[in-house]
């Protein structure tokens, strides 16, 4: 198969997408001319024109609104946030109109659009550009929330986002742009709602999401060295929850570590740990631990943004802890 970006396999999902079905369109700041803060939409307005690819002003709350409206006649906007650190402004339209106008409609009116951009930390964001979403948008009913870690996996779930019938969120690690990986040329999508068993080993299991696969991956690597095998079951979407996948690794392994970028606090691995203590306490050799960010705002100096994020030292200590090799 074709290796190539995180970056391009978005930039062909959103094209196969608008070319199959030109009710499709993408809205945000600088997707048009400048081509996409990221430059995921490259190439877009020159093939669609700017009835499809609208770059509107720095109005989050705005053109999201508009997609709403949008997607209530029929359309299916993509709406891209140049971060989602930006789209706090938007959340009334997110969380008060898409994901609920089905409910509040009496089943009169689906809402077919996708909200799409960079999550997560960076390199010297600081605070208020480093923030991950997912716990925060994964709490909310009516919407659906995926978390690609890969380009094959980035490309598939914008295709099934695009073409669901109800609201979807998409994080996209903002570190992740230029990762590469294998794509294949042929058509394929990526179910909503269906983890992905990235490795398979019999010691341990790694449950994560995001950026965070590929560390997991780099753990997985470093352990097997030292004889230790991991399952690595990449959730890919963190609502729904593939919940028949975290049990299942975990009754094989019976351990577990769950590696997410988020803050400690009622995120997202705080689920996954209920789930597993709910249907696998019998199988558990060990209690569940969990690697995430430092419970602070994300320092702006390199070595205290180093010590704030979650990463394979980490995750590795953590292992071995549940595996009783570093007591």
């Amino acid at each position: 198969m074709p290796v190539i970006t995180y970056r391009d396999a978005l930039n062909q999902a959103l094209r196969e997408e608008m070319q199959r079905d030109d009710r499709v369109f993408l809205m945000g700041e600088e997707v048009a001319v400048y081509q996409g803060a990221y430059k995921v939409s490259k190439g877009l307005l020159q093939e669609f024109g700017e009835m499809r690819v609208v770059d509107t002003p720095i109005t989050e709350l705005g053109f999201a609104g508009v997609g709403v409206g949008a997607a209530m006649v029929g359309l299916r906007p993509v709406i891209e946030f140049m971060t989602w650190n930006f789209a706090l402004l938007a959340l009334d339209q997110v969380v008060n109109a898409a994901a609920k106008m089905l409910y509040m409609s009496g089943g009169q009116y689906n809402i077919p659009m996708v909200f799409r951009g960079p999550n997560g930390a960076a390199l010297q964001l600081s605070a208020q550009h480093s923030q991950a979403w997912e716990s925060w948008l994964g709490h909310i009913p009516g919407l659906k929330v995926v978390v690609p870690g890969t380009p094959y996996d980035a490309k598939g779930l914008l295709k099934s986002a695009i073409r669901d019938d109800n609201p979807v969120v998409m994080l996209e690690g903002e570190m992740l742009y230029n990762t590469k990986g294998e794509v294949p040329e042929e058509e394929y999508v990526v179910p909503i709602g269906k983890a992905d068993l990235k490795r398979e080993g019999d010691h341990c299991s790694i449950v994560t999401h995001g950026k965070m696969v590929l560390v997991a991956m780099q753990v997985a690597d470093q352990l097997a060295k030292d004889g230790i095998r991991c399952d690595v079951v990449d959730l890919r979407t963190v609502r729904p929850m593939d919940v028949e996948a975290i049990t299942a690794s975990v009754k094989k392994t019976n351990r577990a570590v769950v590696l997410e970028e988020g803050w400690e606090h009622f995120g997202v691995g705080a689920q996954v740990v209920d789930y597993i203590q709910r249907d696998c306490f019998d199988y558990l050799d060990a209690p569940v631990i969990r690697v995430h960010q430092a419970d602070t705002p994300m320092p702006y100096a390199k070595n205290l943004e180093r010590h704030a994020k979650p990463d394979a030292k980490k995750a590795i200590e953590a292992v071995k802890k549940v595996m009783y090799l570093n007591d």
